[in-house]
């Protein structure tokens, strides 16, 4: 036999900061998705349209399932915020991006503890662990751990901790006492919807995927519409302003983990930095980091946008540099038509501000 207090003990033990045991049912909240879904917030993520009806119901990829073991993760490292740096030539990537791969390191954590939960409780024990990818809705699950509270900017809100969290959980055939739901303390604050430089979060608790950066830097997989691209500023991959300005945020925990510490090339890089590294180069960059979802194109691609809002006399030379002879070698993705059209467009854009 195995109990809830053994789990949150083994999972603390493996590097998790956090555990709680969720029940399995119909949680009021889990309705929600299907709406979001029908009212068109996914954009291009097809996938949750797919999955929305698995995702009403951890049964669904677990029949047995009796329990969700809930599990978090600081990520939150000693750098400045987003809105704290400001400068238009520096490269914003969002800070869940900066080191190794989420998935890879906290996917190997929950599997070990799912293997101890096996090897613990016996024979009869069926388990399933997942990490961001899952058809699960894991702040809903979260929440009713007691883990936190979902903010008025979606994102899962510990009173202690902050937000900057990785989820994972355990969906087991265990019987364990569930912990108790985590209440809403955001109160009256708006200032996550009001600090949202595109309107993405249209109403408290509702995300409007179209509009976020993070939708059109990462989800993305073709061209960023013209009408939204002076929006991007200097963000080419992900956003966290909505974090940032969180009052939750402002003494949040910090981590000492090396996983999540960032890559020298990722360190608060300048736009003329990144850009003019070969593909070869940002290939080893990202490779085992969460950047890898965007890859090389859709990475040049954001860039070349960023340049084009920065103002910079630089980047208009870099981005005419890349564009003509040898250098085009070492970055064939600018050739690639999407590249092309939108690096096309920062440089129109920097001639006219060079005008001005």
């Amino acid at each position: 036999m195995i109990t809830a207090p053994e789990i949150k003990a083994q999972a603390l033990a493996l590097g998790f900061d956090l555990c709680g045991i969720a029940p399995v049912g119909s949680l009021p909240e889990l309705g929600f998705l299907r709406e979001w879904v029908d009212h068109g917030y996914a954009g291009e993520m097809s996938y949750m349209t797919r999955s929305a009806d698995r995702r009403a119901d951890v049964r669904a990829v677990l029949p047995s399932a009796r329990s969700v073991v809930m599990l978090a993760t600081v990520y939150h490292v000693d750098r400045p915020y987003s809105i704290e740096r400001g400068k238009p030539t520096e490269a914003s990537i969002a800070r869940y991006a900066w080191g190794d791969d989420y998935h890879q390191v906290i996917g190997a954590r929950t599997d070990a503890l799912c293997r101890w939960m096996a090897e613990r409780a016996g024979a009869a024990f069926q388990g399933k662990a997942y990490v961001d990818t899952g058809p699960v809705q894991e702040r809903v699950y979260a929440q009713h751990a007691g883990l936190g509270w979902i903010g008025k900017n979606t994102c899962l809100i510990n009173a202690e901790q902050g937000s900057w969290l990785f989820l994972s959980e355990v969906i087991c055939s265990l019987d364990l006492p569930p912990d108790e739901v985590a209440l809403d303390q955001c109160g009256n604050c708006t200032l996550c919807i009001e600090a949202c430089p595109t309107e993405a979060l249209p109403r408290p608790w509702v995300l409007d995927a179209t509009k976020c950066l993070s939708y059109l830097t990462i989800e993305l997989k073709n061209g960023v519409p013209e009408s939204q691209r002076d929006d991007l500023t200097n963000h080419v991959f992900g956003c966290d302003i909505c974090q940032d300005v969180c009052p939750w945020n402002s003494a949040p925990a910090k981590s000492d983990d090396g996983a999540w510490a960032p890559r020298a090339i990722f360190d608060r890089p300048s736009l003329t930095d990144l850009w003019t590294r070969s593909d070869a180069e940002l290939r080893v960059a990202i490779k085992g980091s969460a950047l890898k979802r965007a890859g090389v194109k859709r990475l040049r691609r954001n860039l070349a946008v960023a340049l084009g809002n920065s103002g910079d006399v630089k980047a208009r030379d870099a981005l005419d540099q890349t564009m003509s002879g040898a250098e085009t070698d070492k970055r064939s993705s600018v050739r690639d038509p999407v590249v092309a059209e939108h690096v096309d467009w920062a440089q129109r854009k920097l001639a006219l501000t060079s005008q001005g």
